[in-house]
């Protein structure tokens, strides 16, 4: 049995209407709504078939018919219509995301933020593994006189502040001092360089007020450094789920949340994926716990190297062209912004 055009036009409608109702799809919804041309027993025929091919499942509740996994592939893949945002929307993501990239994990978690306001999903977005990111300078900074805040700044827009507590007061002359010391050693140096230099030793020709001080601050400065090597990861939208509904559900919306709680694995899934736009439906995704959800991920550049990526997670009913031009359309955007050279 093949797929046949008129097949493929049934298919088409029932997956757009299940999308848009989460109701099963009959014949007669199809014969009115769609104006096919074709009379609803024939409709029916042609669904059983489709049926028999595996493209949709049939609820014993109801006499309609919903998408099965295999036809959200075959509609992803060949059926569906690229969507056009509409000029305000694009605006507005245009804006908000230019309008501060001084600090890259924020610009990255405001990026996640925006696209779940506007999907009305779960979205998330990963921050660049960071090896080859080189420092641009390091601030020493006085709280009180006790208490310092260390701000390392990479060229890549990421600025990471530490708090220490010294054990011996400190002069706002001798932070700045360190400050330039420590610029002056590290700027231009990978983070996985420094964390592999002789850190005691680029000292020893300072004055030993300064010694002092940086017995005080190094550790907690290389800690900071191996933190920003790190992957993060924000969710944001979580409560997104509630208004959906094959989350009505108690049981799935509580394993849904524990699922996205294991940040860890969660994390590796999304750093294992490929670059580029990818959907994975139902079972095609390899974590147990995601085989009924959908999964949509992009990736965008840091200066043409760096790769993070940003995206979504839903029920496999989701609206995929719009979803997958509001992510395609931002991750430009971000790759755009974060291109200094």
């Amino acid at each position: 049995m093949e797929l046949t055009e008129r097949k493929l036009r049934i298919l088409q409608a029932i997956v757009s209407d299940f999308i848009t109702s989460a109701e099963p799809v009959g014949s007669r919804t199809l014969s009115k709504r769609y104006g096919m041309g074709i009379s609803p027993a024939t409709i029916r025929n042609e669904m059983s078939d489709l049926e028999e091919l595996g493209y949709l499942t049939h609820p014993h509740t109801s006499a309609g018919r919903v998408p099965s996994d295999m036809a959200y592939r075959l509609y992803v893949d060949t059926l569906m219509e690229r969507v056009e945002l509409p000029e305000g929307e694009r605006q507005v993501i245009t804006e908000q995301l230019a309008a501060d990239i001084s600090e890259l994990d924020k610009t990255i978690e405001h990026a996640a933020n925006l696209l779940s306001e506007i999907t009305n999903l779960t979205a998330f977005a990963i921050t660049p593994k960071q090896n080859d990111s080189r420092v641009n300078y390091i601030n020493v900074l006085p709280a009180d006189q006790e208490t310092v805040v260390i701000m390392i700044a990479a060229e890549s827009g990421e600025i990471k502040n530490t708090v220490v507590k010294l054990k011996t007061p400190c002069t706002e002359e001798s932070l700045g001092l360190l400050s330039k010391s420590l610029t002056y050693n590290y700027r231009g140096k990978t983070i996985s360089d420094i964390l592999t230099m002789d850190i005691v030793r680029n000292f020893e020709t300072d004055v030993e007020a300064m010694s002092r001080l940086a017995d005080d601050i190094m550790p907690t400065f290389m800690r900071s450094l191996e933190s920003m090597l790190d992957i993060r990861l924000y969710l944001d939208g979580l409560t997104n789920i509630f208004s959906i509904p094959e989350y009505c559900n108690i049981e799935r919306a509580k394993m849904f949340i524990e699922m996205l709680n294991k940040k860890k694995s969660f994390t590796d899934v999304l750093v294992n994926r490929e670059d580029g736009v990818i959907i994975t439906i139902g079972n095609e995704n390899k974590y147990d716990m995601m085989s009924d959800c959908s999964l949509i991920t992009a990736t965008y550049h840091i200066n043409g190297k760096q790769v993070g990526k940003l995206g979504v997670i839903g029920p496999t009913r989701m609206n995929y062209d719009k979803v997958t031009s509001v992510i395609e359309y931002m991750t430009d955007n971000l790759s755009k912004a974060f291109k200094f050279t």
